[in-house]
């Protein structure tokens, strides 16, 4: 990588084996990071580049926590937010190709209660339909529990389904995903993080997870949410809220949305981008098959056209001029995150920040944009 071979202290070592124009490249990029996090009053901001399928470049400026001076690094890690999503849908992918379930099975069944738009009754909401937002259920009641959709346990589940029929429409729901993660883990029959964990981290080498209990706390980034009345960024606690209560009441197939499997990930961006690789290689990375590539096409497959999203990817146009981005974003607790990849080129951005001032340019988080260009200018789309 760029910035371990930069740190050799011995010139004629670089001149050995540093590209003439590697400095530059470096140089360029980070001159534009720290500008646009100057601009932004971005707290700190951690990336990687990858190109022809190697980690080209890692970098973490500003701060980790700001209360202890403590600078941000690359082992950081930090709570992804939707980027999660896909993490559920690869496991998914998975299960389906080991015969265990079907996209097009129905919802219900696999969770355990009845899923059903009360207006359309008839029309079955398949596990295709939730992965994809296209099911019709929205977060209206709230996420963070199954009671919300369960006829046995809310008098309002109906409040869950939109008006329009389930497969006609797109709605982004974070419900669709803690009730993946709830299936993932009845099928299966490992808890959800622990699934992650064994058949997706495991194989690729990653350290991450669901669980904030079984991760080291010490590598947590703090994030800060921006507060309006204050004019300022504070710390939100809650990102890394622990739930031990509810873990020690905890339901196999059920209680699930306590870890999140829609928004709770947690992992560095070195090793966001070694997962991203494995997606730009359709399922494979350093050797390790972690799904089909038959499966992992199906993910990056555009359902919804307007929207541009598959199953837990998404296409995206308008990033990177003149290229059709695959990818997903994050944005949780005043953190955020972009995680895009150009399969065909084999190239591919991660971007997290654990706190900036809030400005969205063309449906996209303003810092995650033009870092992303930023990056994209600097290694990749450069002139010999």
């Amino acid at each position: 990588m760029i910035k371990t071979i930069i740190k050799i202290p011995v010139l004629i070592f670089l001149t050995l084996y540093v590209p003439i124009n590697c400095f530059s490249q470096a140089e360029k990029a980070e001159a534009g990071i720290r500008d646009i996090m100057k601009e932004s009053d971005v707290v700190g901001l951690s990336v990687a580049v990858v190109k022809n399928n190697e980690i080209i470049y890692t970098h973490s400026f500003g701060w980790k926590d700001i209360e202890s001076n403590q600078p941000l690094t690359d082992d950081c890690i930090f709570r992804i937010a939707s980027i999660s999503k896909s993490f559920s849908a690869t496991s998914i992918m998975q299960l389906a190709r080991a015969k265990k379930l079907s996209l097009n099975d129905d919802i219900g069944d696999l969770i355990g209660f009845k899923v059903r738009n009360p207006k359309y009754p008839e029309t079955v909401i398949t596990l295709r339909m939730v992965l994809s937002h296209r099911s019709g259920i929205n977060d209206s009641q709230g996420y963070f529990t199954l009671d919300v959709i369960n006829p046995d346990k809310n008098p309002d589940w109906a409040k869950s389904y939109n008006e329009y029929e389930p497969g006609t429409g797109y709605m982004y729901c974070n419900l669709n995903y803690n009730m993946v993660g709830t299936i993932i883990e009845r099928i299966s029959g490992e808890r959800f993080d622990q699934y992650v964990r064994h058949h997706v981290l495991d194989p690729l080498g990653l350290y991450g997870g669901y669980c904030v209990d079984s991760l080291d706390k010490t590598r947590f980034a703090t994030i800060y949410q921006y507060d309006d009345s204050l004019k300022k960024l504070v710390a939100s606690p809650g990102a890394y809220n622990p739930r031990r209560e509810e873990l020690a009441r905890y339901v196999m197939g059920y209680s699930t949305p306590v870890f999140s499997p829609t928004g709770g990930m947690k992992i560095s961006a070195t090793d966001l981008a070694r997962y991203m690789t494995m997606h730009m290689n359709y399922g494979r990375y350093k050797g390790k098959k972690i799904m089909a590539k038959k499966s992992s096409k199906q993910m990056q497959a555009k359902i919804s056209e307007k929207e541009g999203y598959g199953l837990a990817i998404g296409t995206f146009d308008n990033l990177i001029a003149g290229k059709s981005m695959k990818g997903h974003t994050g944005s949780a607790y005043g953190l955020e995150s972009g995680m895009f990849f150009y399969p065909k080129e084999k190239f591919g951005i991660v971007v997290i920040t654990n706190g900036c001032k809030p400005g969205y340019t063309n449906g996209l988080n303003t810092v995650i944009r033009r870092s992303v260009n930023c990056l994209y200018e600097s290694f990749i789309n450069v002139v010999p």
